[in-house]
């Protein structure tokens, strides 16, 4: 096959492990194509029986140096500096991360209105023209993150899904930033140099996320003002001190909470209780000195991350209620490795409410 075809299945491979980093963008290309339509052009073009249709007058051309094939147009690690010309308008799939691209202009997208995602990952676009994404009606997925954006760009397609703002330079939130984007379900914009002050009030109204996450930025406390219908919320790497009684009260819906890597001591009495749906929490590499309370009558809750801490003793009631509690599912991973507690003082009923003696996890405590 063509240096073109490699280069797409090396990037069909590859994907990263890390939540907020972009999973293979390629893999949207797959979703897309219709019984096996990407291998049987492969076959195609083995016997030779395509060559030809491809060169026809036609079809437009590509830009130079990208690659294209079956609407998806590959102009990654060219060292480009603008939007290429020339991009068939039937592309579904623009790949444009790993340039030097500096800004997006009000007709670099011109008549792409089919397009369904869009990467500009890791340039140097620090703006971005109020017009650019006028043309694109029909795109859910766009990867903006590692560029030198000071706010989120305006006037995002209602039609966007999917939005990945990692690692830019944005400080601040203003009120209304994504008005009209019902259909937004994921943001990602963690690894932004912003406060809790950064998110003006109305910051995120009018979206109905499922997915969110704010992580490596300057937080203190846990956001008040964000979408009441995420079912996944990570502030993860950020200096949080405290999870106080009302932080969680509007977002009943969380079924998975990662606040690892901050600088927790004390999640107030009665905060987790209103995360009543909540199935996964991450609480790792903070300063607890206790188990949280609470635990015990939370129905769903089957994943607790406590590693890493400083927890000295833990109680035969912590996890677990008393007699038939309430407990719905029992406890598939509790981790307790890295905390000055020795697992021979804790008491085997303890974990009555776990799967198996697996699914928990002791550990040398290193000072």
């Amino acid at each position: 096959l063509g240096a073109s075809w490699h280069l797409v299945t090396q990037l069909l491979s590859s994907s990263s492990a890390l939540p907020f980093e972009q999973r293979g963008f390629w893999d949207f290309a797959l979703d897309s194509l219709e019984n096996g339509g990407m291998m049987s052009m492969v076959r195609d073009q083995e016997e030779g029986s395509t060559t030809e249709e491809i060169l026809t007058p036609d079809v437009p051309m590509c830009p130079f140096g990208c690659h294209c094939q079956l609407r998806v147009v590959q102009c990654s690690d060219l060292g480009l500096t603008e939007v290429p010309r020339n991009i068939p308008p039937d592309t579904k799939f623009l790949d444009l991360q790993n340039n030097r691209i500096t800004e997006l202009k009000e007709n670099d997208f011109k008549g792409l209105t089919n397009l369904y995602a869009l990467s500009v990952r890791n340039n140097k676009i620090s703006k971005v023209h109020p017009k650019t994404f006028a043309p694109l009606k029909h795109m859910q997925k766009l990867y903006f993150s590692k560029n030198l954006l000071a706010a989120v760009p305006k006037n995002l397609p209602a039609s966007l899904v999917e939005l990945r703002i990692h690692e830019n330079r944005i400080k601040k939130v203003a009120a209304g930033t994504f008005s009209g984007l019902g259909n937004m379900h994921c943001i990602e914009m963690g690894a932004n140099p912003i406060q809790n002050s950064g998110f003006e009030p109305g910051a995120f109204k009018g979206l109905k996320l499922n997915y969110l996450r704010i992580s490596e930025a300057k937080l203190t406390g846990v956001p008040k003002d964000l979408p009441d219908s995420l079912h996944e919320l990570h502030l993860d790497h950020n200096q949080i001190q405290a999870v106080e009684l009302e932080d969680l009260s509007r977002y009943r819906n969380v079924q998975r909470l990662g606040l690892g890597f901050n600088h927790i001591r004390n999640i107030e009495n009665g905060s987790l209780s209103f995360l009543p749906m909540l199935r996964e929490l991450h609480l790792d590499n903070n300063r607890l000195t206790r188990v949280p309370q609470g635990l015990p009558n939370m129905k769903y809750l089957q994943v607790v991350y406590l590693h890493s801490n400083n927890i000295s003793q833990v109680g035969v009631d912590d996890f677990c209620p008393r007699g038939f509690g309430m407990k719905r599912t029992y406890y598939n991973g509790i981790s307790l490795f890295e905390n000055p507690v020795n697992y021979w003082e804790v008491q085997p009923a303890t974990f009555r409410c776990v799967n198996d003696r697996f699914a928990i996890q002791f550990g040398n405590y290193k000072k």
